[in-house]
């Protein structure tokens, strides 16, 4: 979908919004992959990796971190590392770990979900959290083994969950004895947002995962992130699920440069995305809170009973305008590296067009 390399970034043949996985790397990016020193970092001996994995931990305030190919590997290798099979892994129930990694912690893992639910803003109640959390000696129940939460939350809309919320969860979990693990794919989305460093929201959980391919715009990886001890278990997993590397120096040079130069320029996406939500509210038919998108992921609901979510993609596609749905009748945008105000206001006008068209 994306043209060939122009200037600052490569320019869009069409108005990708359906996810921020969508982006090209930047010129520096493909530099830097070009000139990457690199080993086998199965032996450990990738230079480019060991200063990437150093960046990150740094990054999250966690003692060492390790690289794998994806945000649902990330994951699973560390629940794999948490728990047991048997154990349970308490989750919201339109969180991303249940809803889109394919069940893996059950199928490999031998893990059970325990589903609570998500408020709109991401967060689960934490009254229900503490009775999920309770060990049993009843043979009956199966043991909770790792509480997880999610941030930002991408069902919810992109939301950012609030500091203190995430300071009462981790209490809960450490009174249990059990391991709280963010998946943090957007970390970075959500410590511009609330205009902290990452490591603010990190000291609140035990381990976490966040991606180097979405907003950051790195072609590929995702890390994982904590204790020593915890990170030794997760190369295990990894190794087992079959995500060794070797000359992945190509990866992390992408993943440096994702670090330290694309962080600052998400609050760029979040204008975008606040004047996407602003031009999607005047159009009847859908409905939308503008006030309630806080990062780069614009939620809403085609209420307009004339015309189907699948129509109204379809022609904005026709227009060159791409977008996806959420199930039911929400559809969802996202802004991201490559996408301009520019870009946004077309979309909107095609929006506009496409659900106007309709009720001719």
């Amino acid at each position: 979908m994306y043209g060939e390399q122009s200037g600052r970034e490569a320019r869009p043949q069409c108005i990708d919004l359906r996810s921020d996985t969508v982006t090209l790397p930047s010129p520096a990016m493909r530099e830097a992959i070009a000139r990457a020193e690199l080993g086998d970092d199965v032996y450990g001996e990738d230079p480019t990796v060991t200063r990437l994995e150093a960046l990150a931990a740094e990054l999250v305030g966690k003692e060492a971190a390790v690289l794998v190919v994806s945000g649902t590997m990330g994951n699973l290798a560390a629940l794999l590392a948490h728990g047991q099979r048997g154990q349970r892994v308490i989750c919201g129930d339109e969180c991303h770990i249940y809803y889109y990694e394919a069940g893996g912690a059950s199928a490999l893992g031998g893990l059970i979900y325990q589903t609570l639910p998500n408020a709109a803003d991401g967060t689960l109640p934490l009254d229900l959290v503490r009775a999920a959390l309770v060990s049993s000696s009843d043979v009956h129940r199966a043991p909770p083994g790792i509480f997880c939460l999610e941030n930002t939350h991408n069902r919810c809309g992109g939301t950012v969950l609030p500091l203190a919320y995430l300071e009462a969860a981790h209490a809960l979990a450490r009174e249990a004895g059990v391991p709280l693990h963010l998946d943090g794919a957007r970390i970075f989305n959500a410590a511009i947002a609330l205009g902290v460093e990452a490591r603010a929201i990190t000291r609140h959980v035990d381990t976490v995962q966040f991606c180097l391919s979405k907003g950051l715009a790195a072609p590929i990886g995702s890390l994982v992130a904590g204790s020593r001890d915890f990170i030794a278990r997760v190369r295990r997993a990894r190794k087992q699920l079959g995500g060794g590397m070797r000359q992945a120096g190509v990866i992390a040079a992408a993943g440096i440069v994702a670090l330290t130069e694309m962080v600052e320029r998400l609050a760029d996406d979040h204008a975008n995305a606040r004047l996407l939500a602003a031009g999607l509210a005047a159009i009847p038919g859908l409905r939308i809170a503008p006030g309630r998108v806080q990062t780069n992921l614009v939620r809403f609901e085609l209420v307009a009973e004339h015309v189907a979510p699948a129509d109204v993609l379809a022609g904005l596609r026709t227009r060159g305008v791409l977008m996806s749905g959420m199930g039911g009748r929400f559809l969802r945008a996202v802004t991201h590296y490559g996408i301009h105000a520019a870009d946004v206001n077309q979309a909107v006008a095609a929006v506009r067009e496409v659900v106007v068209a309709a009720e001719v």
